[in-house]
């Protein structure tokens, strides 16, 4: 078996022993004679598999009983429209803090549709190279919510402190970082994500709502978005993505028999810690991020040659290192570490950032 090291930020690598024990299931689930890819989601030995994937997602994440748990489709992008139809209903009108591109997304999608949202702070001034600090005085006390993207994916940022803003319900896409490490559920009154990122495959979509939250839907809202209809409905009021949620299954258990989501993070962290280590290093590479703001999950670096970054990312994918290029819309490199990257992966990359600085000096581009 010749694997490689992908580095994509999406969709990305699954953990190995989640792989290898869907593959053993692939055929045949339990003694079910069937391939859950080909179960109804309306059968019993389905019904056991969401409902024990949404078991797990609690204990993994402790999500108190007062939020209820969505397992949907459409992607985070679909979620963009999604809150504010759903939410807006508190006050009319709503906030949004703006740290790249999705969260940018987010908030000219509510803008479109005619809602009563501002931007409350932005980093775009910057290039994204930081999370602000957000503060109580900074937000509309009469907001239905507070929109945040949690971790930013093209830009290499994250929170690394939740805003505390009173009674105002915050929002926030964790697309990039959901089940990386342990997070306050409490403190959110919805946390959405898109899987294909750190969790399952392409396509499913997490949506964890606090109950008093589900009371605010737009009466004229498509029933397909409406938080409240798929809760009652237990994700199922049409076909869910069956087999996006059974391999989310499959990767709860594996890190939970790791020990959950703190050794996940010191697994994480150590990755992160090696990477930034060797950026700071050296004069090579720049990492654009700030310090006090950087991803364990999204790595970005640049020589400052556009031509360079080109030849970087070619010549490392030729050596398994996969996915290194980064957005188009930034340029330079990405290394997306998600807990299904081994350490041995970070370890390799480095290896070939300092063989590729001592082999390839900018003058020779």
């Amino acid at each position: 078996m010749n694997r490689v090291f992908n580095f994509s930020a999406g969709p990305s690598m699954l953990p190995l022993p989640v792989l290898e024990k869907a593959a053993s299931e692939l055929v045949c689930y339990g003694t079910s004679g069937m391939s859950v890819m080909e179960m109804s989601h309306r059968s019993p030995e389905y019904e056991a598999i969401i409902k024990e994937a949404e078991t797990l997602l609690r204990k993994l994440m402790d999500i108190p009983e007062n939020y209820k748990v969505l397992f949907l489709q459409g992607g985070a992008s679909t979620q963009f429209s999604a809150v504010p139809m759903n939410l807006i209903g508190r006050t009319g009108k709503a906030d949004y803090v703006v740290t790249g591109q999705f969260s940018g997304k987010a908030f000219k999608e509510a803008q479109k549709m005619g809602y009563d949202v501002k931007c409350a702070a932005t980093t775009k001034d910057t290039g994204f190279d930081h999370i602000p600090v957000i503060t109580k005085d900074m937000v509309r006390p009469d907001a239905s919510y507070l929109h945040i993207c949690f971790n930013n994916t093209i830009y290499g940022t994250k929170y690394h402190y939740i805003p505390d803003i009173g009674d105002i319900p915050i929002v926030a896409d964790m697309s990039s970082c959901i089940i990386s490490e342990p997070v306050d559920v409490k403190r959110f009154g919805v946390i959405y994500a898109g899987a294909q990122k750190n969790m399952a495959p392409a396509g499913l979509t997490l949506v964890i709502v606090r109950d008093d939250l589900l009371e605010y839907a737009e009466k004229t809202m498509p029933t397909m978005l409406e938080w409240k209809t798929m809760a009652e409905n237990g994700s199922m009021y049409n076909t869910p993505p069956c087999y996006a949620i059974y391999m989310a299954k499959l990767v709860y258990e594996w890190i939970l028999g790791l020990g959950g989501l703190g050794v996940m993070k010191e697994m994480n962290e150590k990755k992160a810690a090696l990477l930034y280590d060797y950026l700071d290093s050296q004069s090579y590479y720049t990492a654009p991020a700030k310090k006090d703001s950087r991803s364990i999950m999204n790595v970005t670096f640049v020589t400052g040659d556009a031509d360079l970054d080109k030849k970087f990312a070619a010549e490392a994918s030729a050596k398994g290192l996969k996915n290194l290029k980064g957005h188009r819309s930034v340029g330079g490199m990405r290394a997306s570490i998600y807990n299904a990257m081994p350490y041995e992966g970070v370890e390799k990359l480095v290896e070939f950032m300092a063989d590729f600085e001592k082999t390839i000096p900018r003058h020779k581009i």
